[in-house]
Formats: structure tokens, C-alpha cells, sequence
């Protein structure tokens, strides 16, 4: 019998009949500022599900392992079981959110390179900012795993920029996470506007979460046209 393992602000993970598989259904749910804001969108699940999907075997196709099987229902997708490293990798082309307390810059900043950072995932500590001696203390990965989840954050930034180059979209940063499977080092959890910043680059338009953060409608509609401009009308 199927089991819920894990419940978190967007999406529930069970068991399923193979021990090596698991079950992700996404939710309807939105938050921002670590919970404190919430509300439900009707068919956002859907939209993460199918966006998720769809990055994930763009990377594949590309040579980026990741923990994504199929899809199997409007909400649900099938996943690689994987030992989860408790880090959340985030990828910055340009100055957004926190990034511009803490360095002065102004919102829209182009960097003259990536920024890579790692958080921890405890959400009673806020998700805080940490530097690699923090992660070798808490023995949260060795220097080896962050090596290489910084390789292929640094491979996914080069393809995600490729593919909105193309849709004429500005990928301003985005979270990643990442788990272990037999030893090798898997980008796993989802890709979706709940985890990455999308400006429309004629417009400006913002196209992901920062629409609910900061209350300017139209979540589901931006998430839509996300999915529209990965060729949403194809089948995952």
C-alpha cells in the first residue's frame, strides 16, 4: 500500500509498489516568505507537473541526469528514489529578491557572471544562506558532491539560457536540488516559475511566483504561458 512520505508547501511524495520509485503529486497550493503567505490556485499543480516534466526531459535529452520518470496524471509524475542532500543550489544571472540587500545592486542587474549559492533546507532556520565551511561542519555533502552539483548547476544555467534565448525570455536565477543514487550525483525536485525567476524580455512581464509575492494577479495565467512557450500542447 502506498504510503505519503513527505508533505511540503507545493507537493506530497508516497511510495509506490516499486521500492525504487516514488510518487510526486503536485498541490494547488502557493506560499511565499517561508510560508507566512498562502492561498490556493486552482490548476497551478497541473501547470508544475507539466512544466516540470518538460524541463526535466529537455535536460535529459541534453546529457543532464535527473531524477524524473513519466508523467502519470494531470498532477502526479513518477521519480528515481534518492537519497536527498539537504541543499538548496541557487543560480543567479541577475539581481533579484535577497540578492539585493545583501549586495546594493539594483532589481534587474545583469552579473558579469553567474552567482552560486547553497541553502540549507530546515525551514525552522529560515532556509539560510551557507558558504562551503558552514556545509562541511554540518556535513551536509562533501566537497567532492558540491563539486559536482556546481558543475551541473553551472551545465543547467548554460541550457535553461539556451532555451530562453530562444522564447525570448530572460532567466534572471533560479533553485535547484539535487539527490545521490548508487554513488552518482542526480538533479532531482522540480524546475518550474514556483523555483526559477521569468521575465518576458520584451515586456518585462514577470511570468513565475513573484507574481504572487507581490500580489499582481495573474499567477496561473504567467505559469500558462510558461508552459505555452516549452510547447505546452505537446504530450510528456
Amino acid at each position: 500500500m502506498e504510503q505519503l512520505l513527505y508533505e511540503g508547501k507545493a507537493k506530497q511524495l508516497f511510495t509506490t509498489e516499486d521500492p525504487n520509485v516514488l510518487r510526486v503529486k503536485y498541490k494547488d497550493d502557493a506560499t511565499a516568505f517561508n510560508g507566512e503567505k498562502k492561498a490556493k490556485l486552482e490548476g497551478k499543480g497541473e501547470l508544475n507537473n507539466r512544466i516540470t516534466a518538460k524541463f526535466f526531459q529537455y535536460l535529459a535529452e541534453r546529457g543532464i541526469p535527473n531524477h524524473f520518470i513519466k508523467v502519470i496524471s494531470p498532477t502526479e509524475q513518477l521519480v528515481k528514489k534518492m537519497n536527498m542532500i539537504p541543499l538548496e543550489v541557487v543560480v543567479r544571472n541577475r539581481v533579484a529578491g535577497s540578492l539585493i540587500k545583501r549586495i546594493g545592486l539594483s532589481e534587474g542587474f545583469k552579473l558579469s557572471q553567474p552567482i552560486i549559492e547553497f541553502y540549507y533546507k530546515q525551514d525552522e532556520l529560515g532556509d539560510p544562506l551557507l558558504n562551503q565551511d558552514h556545509i562541511a561542519v554540518l556535513e551536509l555533502a562533501t566537497e567532492e558532491q558540491l563539486m559536482e552539483m556546481k558543475k551541473i548547476a553551472k551545465q543547467v544555467n548554460l541550457l535553461l539560457n539556451e532555451w530562453a534565448e530562444q522564447q525570448h525570455i530572460i532567466l534572471v536565477d533560479f533553485k535547484l536540488e539535487f539527490g545521490s543514487l548508487d554513488g552518482k550525483i542526480l538533479l532531482a525536485d522540480e524546475i518550474s516559475p514556483d523555483t526559477c525567476r521569468f521575465w518576458d524580455k520584451q515586456s518585462g512581464e514577470i511570468l513565475d511566483k513573484d507574481r504572487f509575492r507581490k500580489d499582481l494577479g495573474q499567477v496561473t495565467d504567467a505559469y500558462q504561458e510558461i508552459l505555452l512557450r516549452l510547447g505546452g500542447n505537446e504530450d510528456v
